[in-house]
Formats: structure tokens, C-alpha cells, sequence
């Protein structure tokens, strides 16, 4: 009897862990909305937006997820296939709304723009992680 409520216990704590660690893998992907998903960055064709959107990110989002972006802590890295397969508009939408559950603030206080240049920067760490491979 003891036995089957360790094994009872131990279930409930990996599956409650493997719930809560969801948002870690992306769960927060299946809340947005089609229309911001499809969403074009008007910024995707001017390389010299990633510098703008490097320097935000140092500014904002490095004391989180590093100055290289590889996470920092429990915050993840922004160079996963998961952030990095994302399109514009999912990243553009995260800046937006955040993920509060998961200590991620919403940035819809920046410019719209900002939140733009962002996703570029973003989008040039693929570009590091190929030439560096």
C-alpha cells in the first residue's frame, strides 16, 4: 500500500512537472491568434535593423536570457529551433503579450517598431548559429 502511494505521488509530481515545464517548450505557440501569426515584419528586408533590435535586446532582455541569448537561469535560450522555427509575427506576438505565468513581461509598452527590430535580432542569431556551425 505505501509503495503504490510513492508510485501514486511520484506520477502526480512528474506529470504536474511536465505540465508547468509546457510553457518552457512552447506551449505559449498554441495561444496565438492566426492573424498575428501570420503577420509580415515590415522591417525583415533592412539588415541594419539588427543592430537597433541588438541594442534592445541588450537593454531589455539580456538580464534574463544572457548577453549571447543561450538563457540565463530558468529563462530559456532565444537560439532554440523552437524560438528560432517561430515566425515573425508568433515572436512579434510574445514581445507583445508576454508570458507572465512564466516571468516573461509583456513589451507592448515599446513602440510597435521596437518590438519589430526585436524579432530581426532574433532572427540574426539563426544567422550566427549557421556560420558558426
Amino acid at each position: 500500500m505505501k509503495r503504490t502511494n510513492v508510485l501514486l505521488s511520484m506520477a502526480l509530481l512528474l506529470a504536474w512537472s511536465g505540465s508547468s515545464s509546457a510553457e518552457h517548450r512552447g506551449a505559449w505557440l498554441n495561444k496565438v491568434p492566426s492573424k498575428d501569426r501570420a503577420a509580415v515584419n515590415p522591417l525583415s528586408e533592412d539588415p541594419a535593423v539588427v543592430g537597433a533590435g541588438a541594442h534592445l535586446f541588450a537593454y531589455h532582455c539580456a538580464s534574463c536570457h544572457g548577453e549571447d541569448a543561450n538563457g540565463k537561469g530558468n529563462h530559456p535560450s532565444l537560439r532554440t529551433s523552437r524560438i528560432q522555427n517561430a515566425t515573425d509575427g508568433e515572436l512579434h506576438w510574445l514581445l507583445h503579450n508576454g508570458s507572465l505565468k512564466n516571468g516573461m513581461p509583456s513589451w507592448s509598452s515599446l513602440p510597435d517598431i521596437q518590438r519589430w527590430q526585436l524579432v530581426c535580432y532574433l532572427r540574426s542569431l539563426s544567422n550566427e548559429m549557421q556560420e558558426s556551425q
